[in-house]
């Protein structure tokens, strides 16, 4: 937009929310007026707890203006919790004033010639933006005068005569109804026409082009008493059209959605059937997994049949059929709920629900019949729902959209619900903002969301008090049908009688009334481990945290509210800040496995309140040598190891900050390092919230079983990408619907997914990561009593076994199996006879080997058999690292063979299960009596994989091709991993995903996407075909590890490469060169390739003690200089153990998660420019570098010469300080000023 000054001048502004980094700008903007009409402020302080904070800054990003505003008067004139009543007491006129309606200005200032404008456009947004907000109260001392700019926009208000605070105070008022008026809704007129068919022009021309010139008029023409039509008007303008219906298909949506709590929008019949029978609660569970279903009661949670009249309306609401929803879990399987989306400027809508939507017209449209349905309620009561068929609102008035829906229920007296069905695409509208979204069902395949609105929704008032015992038994009512009513109930009790726990933490409780009945209940306690979630946590993404005290972070508790008054989730929410004088609420979501041991269920109990608050990334945590540092290491509270858990939070800030709701449906095929890495990057995204993303995976969502106490099922290498732990930290089930199977067909044209050959599962965006897995090794049927050789026979290791799979063949790919496989040993191996056979020569046949060891079955049971190398490069390719292990492996009676093909299973015979296997050598021919065979030959991709995708006709060539930015020949379908290469037109054959970290590949596949959903985001731009020539290079490095023969904890990280033998790689000249102490047969062997640019490029551990890997992953990439002269040090001697060595106090620095940060900042400060006129630290460095300079002295004396002249050492060495001080909880160890 664009202000115009008062001497005439023009500048081009944005209007946005108020960032940490317009501080400098606004102080700046402070003058001796604004101290005295809103005191000294801390614009820092100030800015960490308003609630809304509006900046306008121009073309360079320099603030032109700013205002800040709180939900509670300034000046500290009454406590926050309780101005309402002081405020209606001290002011006339004020009795409508309330905490939902009200904002309080604590700061504006301005560019003194655009502060008209300025004030005039931020008020104009701030009504925008909360549509709830009818006032903006500013109180001044008496004796200042507002400047003309203030003036403008409030109006004075009397105070109660005779009072301290009316000596000393006056108060003024900004009215909504002045700047952002409520529309006037009326029946539509056919004169209407002209007016509103520009409004749906602007946004498409579909509905001209269908029903012709006049649709508008024609739709008008025909309303009757099932069929209404209303528009909005402003000044006599309409301005907005909304036609509703009362033709609704009921019996679709209680087929496709969980209408439940809603009483399947009918009204309450004695034949209802709402319970399932015993035959069919015993029906095998489906085999999707709702995250919003899975868990939590599904029943009527209330029946209040008090009649609640509507403000301001001759209305009245009978709910008996009001129900509350709660879902209660640790694990967080809450039902979706939208979050607001009022941004500050948009783009206008036109937001639409055609009357061919099945829904609504009634079409015979069936959601896919499978062979055990989930139990559906039967409803036999009338309905109570009507239906928008078309909307459409102009740009300037559309945050009013639900100025509607007083008018529009009026004409419906008997209905209940308004509902509205919008295609997955549709971004949504503020008038969704309003709804409840239902919760499709499992078996849904409809192509539409479900919003819903209640009657009771209308009405325009909540109060948010502290509870009191009379409450209990109105709660007790609200939950009499939850499993978390119990744990709700017995807090309240702690409140009521103590509130405090019986450790002395404090306990609150706070219950939301509409017309004096309680319709929403929540708990918190203060939050006494804020230093284990400050260390464990990037909280600090949101907030500042020394600008909030102790005792202002609260844990949650329980959050319960009727989703019919869902809109006022944000206000709740805010009102138990204000009221318990927090600033900061957090919510812990344990794993399922742990909710028992550590937090029971009913203990914690949340709705849609998590979807108003944010995912919380955790850190990484830095292993210590506890030991060693003694008295310098980081207290407890930071150092210990507890079960971890997801974090939420909310502060101030974000009360008022909408989210961007996605109903896309993405769907991921694979649960694969890539499929959770891409998952985890869309959940983490603070501001947005994806409703419809589902994972369709063989073995569900990894780390939902316990994770393992010991070494003895890790029959796996790791990746180092995913742990368990960081499973449990993600909480992806709390977002995530996940489908049990395998995809075996897709329809591209229809776009769904087929699994298990039974069930679809539909998509907007289909991600396929599945990635390669071992495969069932085909014999080659080779007769070895003929002493028949390898060259005597044809080669099937790319043929496809397709006889019994025997049943004590393990094929491992993930956890579960490898669980089920130790199982299986445990009962059918180990204290039993018979030979193990592992056949395959990749690093999971050396970790299986040494779990099988640990397991306690003997070496001279177990038989490697290695098959011929695909190439020259071995699993560790590292000499020393081989030999070390072939000798552990001798030394444990292990027997290896080597250049195996498989011939035969029991000489031919039927192969289940196997007693016998024949290979067929170089020489002469093998055969092994066995009782279990461990199968690692070979990876590819899986048939029913291959054959959905070649059937769908996506391009194949061995792997599926995909171009630069994952795009298949479908712009629908992404592809990621070592399932794809990339096509030929980049002539990079040798270069794959497989090349690179599995983690960077998902979370760059993530940030692809996210350009289709993020409106923060600038819009890709798709290269032209003749540009598109280069694949991404990903600098992540590649990292594989495990435990292998002899004990030994392997660990190499590699920069990503083409593969070759490690010999060949170093006799190139510019290789670097090596660095190594300790031997691989002792177990102390540490190899470190520097690169020749003197950078870590490649770490090789053996060790026979457990080391630290995650702090020498951080390693990878570090300059030598930086690890204390590294390459000096070694080459005089001084370091004999690398181990040792990286354990030292000073690495500690280097192995936190803001290192890669500070490192960032320190280059910030060598490229910027101290003295005008002169080069930049950087730039001179490579002038130097390129001899563009003759220099009269050493290159390298005067680079710091002037490092130090020109100001960046000081600037430098005081960025490390900070560093080191903000950081002090974790990096105690360094010292630093006024400590010593």
């Amino acid at each position: 937009m664009i202000l115009t000054s008062v001497m005439g001048e023009s500048e081009v502004v944005t209007i946005r929310r108020a960032e940490s980094l317009d501080v400098y700008d606004v102080i700046k903007l402070q003058t001796p007026l604004t101290d005295r009409l809103f005191g000294k402020v801390n614009v820092v302080y100030l800015l960490e707890k308003a609630n809304l904070a509006v900046t306008i800054s121009n073309e360079n990003n320099t603030v032109v203006a700013h205002a800040a505003f709180l939900d509670y008067p300034n000046w500290e004139i009454v406590d926050q919790a309780e101005w309402e009543a002081w405020f209606h007491k001290e002011v006339e006129g004020s009795s409508k004033c309330t905490p939902l309606n009200t904002l309080f200005l604590h700061l504006f200032v301005s560019k003194d010639e655009y502060s008209l404008e300025s004030i005039q456009e931020i008020i104009k947004v701030v009504f925008d933006a909360v549509p709830d907000v009818h006032f903006i109260c500013l109180i001044t001392p008496k004796n200042v005068s507002l400047d003309p700019a203030l003036a403008s926009v409030v109006e004075p208000m009397k105070t109660v005569p005779g009072s301290k605070f009316a000596e000393e105070y006056s108060v003024s008022m900004c009215y909504r109804h002045k700047h952002r008026p409520q529309l006037f809704v009326r029946k539509a007129r056919v004169e209407d026409n002209d007016d509103l068919v520009p409004i749906f022009m602007r946004h498409n021309d579909t509905l001209r082009g269908i029903y012709g010139e006049y649709f508008v008029s024609e739709l008008i023409e025909a309303q009757d008493e099932w069929n209404h039509a209303a528009v909005c008007e402003d000044k006599g303008t309409a301005v907005g059209f909304m036609s509703v219906s009362s033709k609704v298909n009921v019996q679709l949506l209680q087929e496709c959605f969980d209408l439940g709590p809603f009483h399947g929008l009918c009204k309450p019949h004695p034949d209802d059937v709402l319970e399932p029978t015993k035959e069919q609660r015993s029906v095998k569970e489906d085999v999707v997994l709702s995250r919003q279903a899975s868990h939590g009661s599904r029943s009527v949670l209330s029946q209040q049949s008090d009649v609640i009249s509507i403000q301001d309306t001759d209305e009245k609401l009978d709910l008996k059929s009001d129900e509350v929803i709660l879902l209660t879990n640790a694990n967080d399987n809450t039902e979706p709920v939208e979050e607001e989306d009022n941004n500050l400027e948009q783009k206008e809508k036109l937001s639409m629900a055609s009357s061919a939507d099945d829904a609504i017209a009634g079409m015979n449209y069936k959601s896919l019949d499978i062979a055990s349905h989930p139990f559906q309620p039967v409803y036999k009561g009338d309905v109570t729902a009507f239906c928008i068929q078309l909307f459409c609102i102009d740009e300037k008035h559309q945050t009013r959209s639900m100025d509607f829906l007083n008018y529009v229920f009026s004409l419906f007296p008997d209905k209940d619900f308004c509902i509205i069905t919008v295609p997955h695409l549709t971004p949504e509208f503020p008038l969704l903002q309003g709804f409840v979204r239902a919760v499709p069902l499992s078996t849904s395949t409809l192509s539409q969301e479900l919003y819903l609105f209640h009657r009771a929704g209308l009405i325009n008032s909540i109060q948010v008090r502290e509870a009191r015992s009379s409450d209990v038994p109105a709660v007790e009512k609200l939950l009499e049908t939850l499993n978390v009513q119990d744990g709700v109930l017995n807090d309240l009790r702690i409140y009521n009688q103590a509130r405090r726990d019986s450790d002395g933490t404090p306990v609150q409780a706070f219950v939301a009334e509409v017309a004096d009945q309680i319709v929403g209940v929540s708990v918190l306690r203060n939050e006494e481990d804020i230093e284990y979630i400050r260390s464990h946590y990037n909280i600090e993404d949101f907030i500042y945290f020394n600008h909030h005290q102790r005792d202002e972070h609260g844990l949650l508790q329980h959050y319960t509210l009727s989703p019919i008054y869902k809109h006022y989730s944000k206000h709740f929410l805010k009102e138990i800040l204000r009221l318990s004088h927090k600033s900061c609420l957090y919510y812990p979501v344990y794993p399922l496995y742990q909710q028992n041991q550590f937090k029971n269920p009913c203990a914690h109990s949340l709705t849609s309140a998590l979807h108003y608050m944010v995912p919380v990334r955790p850190r990484r945590q830095i292993v210590y040598p506890l030991e060693k540092l003694g008295i310098n290491a980081p207290s407890k509270q930071v150092s210990k190891d507890q079960p971890g858990y997801a974090l939420y939070h909310i502060n101030r800030k974000l009360t008022l900050e909408p989210k961007i709701t996605i109903n896309a449906r993405i769907v991921v095929v694979g649960a694969s390092d890539v499929g959770i890495s891409f998952l985890e990057t869309l959940v983490f995204c603070p501001h947005l919230k994806f409703n419809n993303i589902t994972l369709i995976s063989t073995h569900g969502l990894p780390g939902n079983d316990p994770p393992v106490s010991s070494m003895k099922c890790n029959l796996l290498a790791s990746s180092h990408c995913y742990n368990d732990k960081d499973y449990a930290l993600m909480s992806l089930g709390s977002w995530v619907n996940v489908v049990r199977g395998k995809m075996t067909g897709m329809d591209r044209a229809a776009k769904f997914v087929i699994v298990s050959n039974v069930r679809k599962v539909p998509y907007d965006h289909l991600i396929l990561c599945t990635g390669q897995q071992y495969q069932v090794p085909c014999p080659t049927g080779a007769d070895i009593s003929q002493h028949l050789t390898n060259g005597d026979i044809q080669d099937c290791s790319k043929q496809r076994y397709t006889a019994q799979i025997p049943s004590n063949l393990f094929t491992l790919q993930d956890a579960e199996d490898c669980i089920k496989a130790t199982n299986w040993l445990k009962d059918n191996v180990i204290q039993k006879e018979g030979n193990v056979i592992v056949y395959g020569n990749t690093l999971d046949s050396y970790t299986t080997i040494s779990t099988l060891l640990s397991l306690g079955i003997s070496g001279s049971r177990i038989h490697l058999v290695q098959p011929p190398l695909a190439s020259s490069v071995t699993c560790f390719n590292n000499h020393e690292v081989e030999e070390a292990v072939q000798k552990a492996l001798i030394v444990a009676g292990v027997t290896s063979y080597y250049s195996c093909k498989l011939a035969q299973w029991n000489d031919g015979g039927h192969p289940d299960p196997i007693q016998s296997a024949s290979f067929t050598t170089d020489t002469k021919p093998l055969r092994l009596q066995c009782s279990a065979v461990f199968n690692f030959a070979q990876k590819t991709i899986d048939y029913d994989a291959f054959r959905a995708i070649n059937n769908a006709c996506l391009v194949y060539d061995g792997r599926l091709v995909i171009d630069s930015t994952f795009h298949t020949n479908d712009s629908s379908i992404r592809a990621a991993g070592s399932l794809t290469k990339y096509s030929k037109k980049y002539y990079a054959n040798e270069w794959s995903h497989s090349n690179f970290s599995s983690k960077e590949i998902g979370f760059q596949l993530a940030a692809n996407m996210l350009h289709l959903f993020d409106p923060t985001l600038e819009q890709a731009t798709e290269l032209p075909n003749d540009l598109d020539r280069l694949i991404p290079i990903y600098q992540g490095p590649v990292i594989q590890g495990g435990i292998v023969p002899g004990g030994y904890y392997y660990l190499h990280v590699a920069k990503p490469a083409i593969p070759c033998p490690l010999q060949a790689r170093m006799a190139q000249p510019n290789y670097g060169h090596e660095l190594v102490t300790g031997s691989a047969e002792n177990g102390d062997y540490c190899r470190l390739h520097i690169n020749q640019y003197n950078m870590v490029e490649t770490i090789t551990c053996l060790s026979l003690k457990p080391f630290p890997e995650s702090n020498f992953i951080c390693l990878y990439g570090q300059h030598e200089r930086l690890l204390n002269n590294l390459c000096a040090r070694f080459e005089e001697g001084l370091i004999a153990d690398f181990f040792s060595y990286f354990m030292e106090p000073w690495c500690m620095a280097i192995y936190h998660d803001r290192f890669i940060d500070f490192k960032k900042e320190l280059r910030e400060i060598l490229a910027s420019n101290k003295v005008p006129d002169q080069p930049s630290m950087t730039q001179l460095t490579h002038e130097v570098v390129q001899d563009k300079l003759n220099l009269s002295e050493q290159p390298k004396k005067y680079l710091k010469r002037v490092l130090e002249d020109n100001g960046y050492r000081k600037e430098m060495e005081k960025r490390i300080l900070s560093y080191l001080n903000y950081n002090s909880n974790h990096l105690s160890m360094f010292a630093r000023p006024g400590i010593i």
